[in-house]
């Protein structure tokens, strides 16, 4: 069935009328912005497969030419409704989910995603539009297990004249294999124009961390056509050599004229991609013990109540989905929102190298099911023992929905360095007061396992309004088989292993409501001033002061990488003051060295055109909630959400309600030290957001946390401590009581 006539087809579908009982009236604000329950995701398969005219089946067979449910989560109210709800008693707004649909069974295949409600007992549906109006074509779509399946009979018959080669020079094969097996590692874009699915194979050995053992074989499979009877390798590379087919290469190795790559047994002395401890450390102090850990003396500090989380004056929603990763909502200090949204948008990372499937890394990785890849989290490792651990449930790519067990976990953790504190010295080797606040922060976390990739996705919150958003990089590098030439673009990490470089670059969105939702936004940094002293006659002061510029349109606020980045990046509330005059606002503060991934307007940089500016500022839009898709991967010459859309009309953004989308990210050139897999430490990005003006006194002074210690006698014998907490925090520290004492006198 052609788009155009479904779409017809669907228009007098909407009031198709199912179940008259009304959603009931959720108890709590946060649960309108809740994921979707089992129950709610196996309701909206079940009322969609129930439709004749969508045609739905399960995923089966040897075919593609099939219409599939790929994928149901919440579809978030609009903002207007939401608000309508939060902060006017309105009522709550009807749940309703987004499902996608790849409708391969027709003439001329495509992707529509749809509305599909009320819940819990879905009646109608509606096909959702993108921005412009655009079709996504059915070669846009994201991977699915089934075509990987069919990928991997298409790889056995196409290594079968290659048997020989790969057993003598690997110890290793492909074609009907049982042990010391070959697996392989798609790449992505998959082509290099809109409609093609032409996708670069790296051959491994399937040993634990196998993306660390490629074996000098690329093969690209074109499996655009539905039918994979179709499907064809159009190239071989095999270490530094090209062919044309699996037949030329195996008649090239048994003639003998073949430079082949001879890989010594993985095994052997280690296998250099675990995780097995090796080697000893010089000092000898002790590692086979545990070390320090994180606890709560007298209970948690925190209430987690559904999907709202609470912790000093912060109160929040939050939601993790399966197309893009975590999402927060209704984010408030003190009562007060700060934030409608804060959500990760997409994750690229663009490679360079010397093979062909390296030349041709462009990962975008919500293209890869960013949001549905939270695989559970270990107690003691990825989060402390003492965290609450959630389980969420997805329906990406599957029959029914999915129970990922312990994929949120939220804790207390000591940040180790006081949030603030003051050494008050009498300069006589006395002091006259001590005092300072206990740093802890409360972290909401998950991650993202995209294949070879761990992306550890954190918010912080701290007492003093102080909201962090931070990602971690971890797990194993993008490798590619060595060649000399390869030296060029990473470095070598093992006998026949490049770690190729790359760029991380990660987009996130920030709905800001500061004080209300008129805001506006401008920039601050400082310039300097020469002027005469007027203290003394004829001298001059050189000296710093402050310049402020509005940004007053969307193209001011389109703040470019390349470009010096001011300093302050402040979003206020014009028409709020605090106490002490000034408008209440907010500011962004990057953590993150971004650099570009592509010259601006090259090809598949169309795809990520929101990597083109550290911040951007717009009026929100409904029609504009996400800058990425599950469709650019595939098809980022003619993205299906194209960012530069969103600031092309060039919009005011002077008391409005704006949205800030922020880019952060780094360079990674690999190295020896990344293997067996990245570490954390220097490897993570994000950004703040920090109160600037919005409160009149930094708001952690209503923390009991505070230690103050005041002298009683010239001698400093008798010290009056103060505190509001209890002298010992309990059995998991020092039992003393705390003790201070301060002085520095010589002895």
């Amino acid at each position: 069935m052609h788009l155009l006539r479904l779409t017809c087809v669907l228009a007098t579908l909407c009031l198709l009328v199912a179940h008259a009982d009304p959603t009931a009236a959720p108890p709590d604000g946060a649960s309108i912005f809740a994921d979707l329950t089992p129950a709610e995701l196996r309701a909206v398969r079940d009322f969609l497969r129930g439709r004749p005219e969508l045609g739905l089946s399960a995923q089966s067979g040897d075919t593609l030419a099939q219409n599939t449910l790929f994928l149901v989560e919440l579809l978030p109210p609009t903002k207007r409704a939401a608000l309508r709800h939060l902060d006017g008693g309105g009522p709550a707004p009807q749940r309703r989910a987004r499902a996608v649909i790849f409708f391969g069974a027709q003439t001329e295949p495509n992707v529509t995603e749809f509305a599909v409600g009320p819940l819990p007992r879905p009646r109608s549906y509606r096909p959702l539009r993108f921005k412009g109006g655009r079709a996504v074509p059915f070669s846009s779509r994201p991977m699915t297990m089934q075509e990987y399946d069919l990928l991997h009979r298409a790889l056995v018959m196409a290594t079968e004249p290659l048997y020989r080669l790969l057993r003598d020079t690997t110890g290793f094969w492909y074609h009907n294999c049982t042990q010391r097996c070959l697996t392989f590692s798609d790449i992505a874009p998959r082509g290099l124009a809109p409609g093609e699915r032409r996708t670069w194979l790296i051959l491994q050995r399937f040993v634990e961390g196998y993306f660390l053992h490629p074996v000098g074989l690329e093969l690209l499979l074109d499996h655009h056509d539905p039918d994979p009877r179709r499907w064809a390798v159009q190239s071989v590379w095999y270490n530094g050599q090209y062919f044309s087919s699996p037949q030329e290469l195996a008649e090239r190795y048994e003639r003998g004229t073949l430079a082949v790559a001879r890989l010594s047994d993985p095994a052997a002395p280690h296998l250099f991609s675990t995780y097995i401890p090796r080697g000893r450390f010089t000092t000898g102090t002790a590692t086979n013990v545990h070390g320090a850990k994180v606890c709560e003396p007298q209970g948690r500090r925190y209430r987690l109540r559904g999907n709202r989380l609470e912790y000093g004056g912060w109160s929040l929603a939050f939601r993790l989905r399966s197309s893009a990763g975590l999402q927060l909502f209704d984010v408030r200090f003190n009562g007060e929102r700060v934030a409608y949204e804060l959500s990760v948008q997409e994750a690229v990372a663009f490679y360079g190298g010397d093979t062909p499937a390296a030349m041709q890394t462009k990962y975008l990785d919500a293209g890869w099911g960013m949001g549905s890849v939270t695989y559970e989290l270990a107690p003691g490792i990825d989060c402390p023992e003492v965290s609450t651990f959630l389980d969420v449930h997805h329906l990406y790519d599957s029959k029914g929905p999915r129970r990922f067990r312990r994929a949120l976990c939220v804790f207390e953790l000591p940040t180790g360095v006081p949030l603030r504190r003051h050494f008050d010295s009498d300069f006589r080797g006395g002091f006259h007061f001590y005092a300072g606040l206990e740093g802890h922060a409360l972290v909401l976390r998950t991650t993202s396992t995209v294949y070879n990739y761990d992306y550890i996705w954190d918010v912080l919150l701290y007492p003093n309004g102080v909201l962090e958003a931070k990602v971690h990089a971890t797990g194993y590098i993008h490798a590619t088989f060595y060649t000399p030439q390869g030296r060029r673009y990473g470095s070598r990490v093992h006998s026949h292993v490049l770690g190729n470089v790359h760029t991380h670059l990660v987009h996130y969105k920030v709905d800001l409501d500061v004080a209300g939702t008129g805001n506006s936004f401008e920039t601050m940094d400082i310039s300097f001033e020469n002027i005469s002293n007027p203290w003394s006659p004829g001298a001059r002061v050189v000296q710093p002061w402050l310049h402020r510029q509005p940004r007053r349109t969307e193209r001011q606020a389109a703040l470019p990488l390349g470009t010096p980045l001011p300093r302050y990046l402040l979003f206020s509330n014009p028409r709020q003051r605090n106490r002490w005059g000034h408008a209440r606002g907010y500011r962004i503060q990057h953590r993150s060295h971004a650099g570009h991934v592509l010259p601006r307007g090259w090809k598949e940089e169309k795809g990520v055109a929101w990597g083109r500016y550290h911040l951007a500022v717009t009026r929100h839009r409904e029609s504009e909630a996400s800058s990425s898709s599950l469709y650019n991967q595939n098809n980022p010459w003619e993205p299906t959400v194209s960012f530069e859309s969103f600031i092309r009309n060039d919009e005011s953004i002077e008391n409005q309600d704006l949205v800030a989308w922020v880019t952060v990210g780094f360079l990674h050139v690999p190295h020896a030290e990344d293997i067996p897999n990245t570490s954390t430490p220097g490897n993570s990005v994000g950004f703040f957001l920090r109160p600037f003006n919005f409160f009149d006194e930094d708001p952690s002074v209503a923390s009991h946390g505070a230690v103050i210690v005041r002298p009683q006698d010239p001698d400093f014998t008798r010290l009056e401590v103060q505190r509001w907490t209890p002298d010992s925090a309990g059995p998991c520290v020092a039992p003393e009581p705390f003790s201070y004492n301060g002085t520095y006198w010589l002895v």
